[in-house]
């Protein structure tokens, strides 16, 4: 190989690089996301995964039932943790869905329905394979209806609003303000997580879990939606979505 073959190579190689790079990070964190699963999920029935979980129960309510902090805190997690639950998370989608579909952008519309179907299946399938007990019942200060792993707040929450984070970052061109949505998408997920250990809700691994699997979902998502709208217009379908009329 000559000496500007080698440079057009590179270059090539760089080019793709650049284009793909998306596409590549959403191949680590699906692949990241399913390992720390699997790696939970084995952990969950040793002793050290169940010493690791009763010893972070234990500091976030050295007494049972009364989360650390001051009493607003418990207020202000209990109304946090409801930004995860389904019914605020189909109320939250059906404006999205709308709004998306009034922008004519048909192809998220359609991912965000089965991105949130998905996310409930996989939920309560996992829920119900490994039909894990809750922490004891003195320690929830919520309500809780079913198996605790893996959560499914966390779970469905982002998927949500990682997959939504995602969309809204295509409508901006500047950097930062990218940064700035999908940064805030990936807070309220980690806070809704957070809010269902520190309520006595779920054991750390199950939220761990949930976030592990719905932000590999979420970024499974995605890569469908990457090589489908590729695809699209390369064909002038009718499911891509289409460009805002200036």
């Amino acid at each position: 190989m000559t000496a500007d073959q080698t440079v057009t190579f590179f270059r090539r190689a760089l080019r793709i690089a650049r284009t793909e790079i998306a596409a590549v990070s959403a191949l680590f964190i699906i692949a990241l996301g399913v390992m720390t699963f699997v790696e939970l999920a084995d952990d969950m029935t040793e002793a050290d995964g169940q010493a690791f979980d009763q010893s972070v129960l234990a500091w976030v309510q050295p007494v049972a039932g009364e989360p650390r902090g001051p009493w607003w805190m418990k207020e202000a997690a209990a109304d946090l943790t409801s930004l995860g639950g389904i019914s605020v998370l189909a109320l939250f989608a059906t404006i999205a869905i709308g709004f998306l579909l009034i922008h004519r952008k048909r192809l998220s519309a359609l991912l965000l329905v089965v991105g949130l179907a998905g996310g409930v299946a996989l939920s309560e399938g996992l829920k119900a394979i490994f039909e894990r007990e809750r922490p004891p019942a003195a320690f929830q200060a919520v309500e809780t209806i079913n198996a605790s792993f893996p959560s499914g707040h966390a779970l469905l929450a982002t998927v949500f609003y990682l997959s939504l984070g995602v969309m809204l970052t295509r409508a901006f061109s500047r950097r930062h303000v990218k940064a700035f949505v999908l940064g805030a998408a990936i807070v309220i997920a980690l806070l809704i997580g957070t809010t269902r250990v520190y309520l006595g809700a779920h054991w750390a691994s199950d939220v761990l879990a949930g976030w592990s699997v719905g932000a590999a979902w979420a970024m499974a998502l995605w890569l469908v939606a990457y090589a489908v709208e590729r695809r699209q217009i390369a064909h002038h379908a009718a499911l891509q979505d289409e460009a805002d009329p200036g």
